[in-house]
């Protein structure tokens, strides 16, 4: 994510900003990714802390209007895990939109978002995360942090978050949209496999046996051994990651080698992203924190991070 600069004084402002240190109200245009003064915001400025502006003649952002289903607020806590799940929602959106999805000249499906929250009026439930003909669950207890922590080592996942969670149900949803053209379909499976065997026989076998021992040959993580739509959603997520990283890192202006993240193709993305991911760790390790980018890419993985990363970025 790059930074901002405040349209009231020039400052540097940040993405999820509502207002500068100058005073100025801030909102965030995502047809051209600037800060410009809060005029025609989201109704969800106030309760949310929603910070995007609304096309002419609608109340809610291009971001807050995929959202068909949130918490009921009336429920302690449910607002805080609400704004921060939103949040997240936001920053992926946006990344995607720099790839070419969900422009105003993309006229593909956009997802729908049902995110729900374990605390109801009813009692505790359990929502289930994922994503089925274009609608993305999101459990939004993940939103707290200790939450998150406490199912991360539950998970053995060491990277898990709500961006995350984001990223690899949107793959999917993805997935529908690229798997409309054959030769995106032949090509899928020379690099994941058969996408038509049994979904739910793979998984239970998955939840039974767990990952292959030498799954760090071939995947980008042990959930991703249990399908090849895991397979892609994973992976196609950890694109999204690299993607950000780097430009994250070039707006930070910190560089790797003498050419800095010149992003000439997207072999350099993942190359550039694998060496900013271990210098994180190194720093990470410096302050006594866990690793930023705990993950160990294989050859094999890599050639699937490429051919996920030619697809996901999209011409106008």
């Amino acid at each position: 994510m790059k930074f901002f600069t405040c349209p009231h004084c020039a400052a540097q402002v940040f993405f999820d900003n509502l207002d500068c240190t100058c005073g100025g109200q801030l909102a965030y245009q995502p047809a051209k990714s600037e800060m410009v003064p809060a005029e025609a915001t989201c109704a969800n400025r106030k309760s949310i802390d929603c910070n995007w502006v609304c096309e002419a003649g609608q109340e809610l952002c291009q971001s807050c209007t995929m959202t068909k289903t949130h918490p009921d607020t009336s429920v302690d806590g449910n607002l805080a895990l609400w704004r921060r799940a939103e949040k997240a929602k936001r920053w992926v959106l946006a990344n995607l939109r720099h790839l070419g999805w969900f422009r105003e000249t993309d006229t593909g499906a956009r997802p729908v978002f049902e995110l729900l929250s374990e605390k109801t009026l009813q009692g505790p439930e359990q929502p289930v995360m994922g994503h089925a003909d274009g609608t993305i669950v999101i459990n939004v207890a993940e939103a707290d942090p200790a939450t998150l922590v406490e199912r991360r080592e539950q998970m053995r996942e060491p990277y898990r978050t709500m961006i995350g969670h984001y990223r690899h149900e949107i793959a999917h949803f993805l997935f529908m949209r690229l798997s409309k053209s054959e030769k995106f379909l032949q090509d899928f499976r020379t690099n994941f496999g058969d996408e038509t065997t049994d979904y739910a026989a793979a998984l239970q076998v998955y939840y039974e046996t767990g990952a292959p021992a030498d799954w760090q040959e071939h995947f980008v993580s042990e959930y991703a051994s249990a399908h090849p739509h895991e397979d892609w959603a994973e992976t196609a997520a950890h694109v999204l990651h690299l993607n950000d990283l780097c430009d994250s890192a070039r707006a930070s202006r910190l560089v790797v080698g003498e050419t800095g993240f010149e992003m000439l193709s997207q072999d350099n993305l993942i190359s550039d992203g694998l060496t900013l991911g271990i210098a994180l760790n190194h720093l990470n390790r410096s302050m006594g924190l866990e690793d930023a980018y705990p993950f160990v890419i294989s050859p094999n993985v890599r050639e699937k991070l490429t051919f996920a990363a030619v697809h996901l970025k999209r011409g106008d």
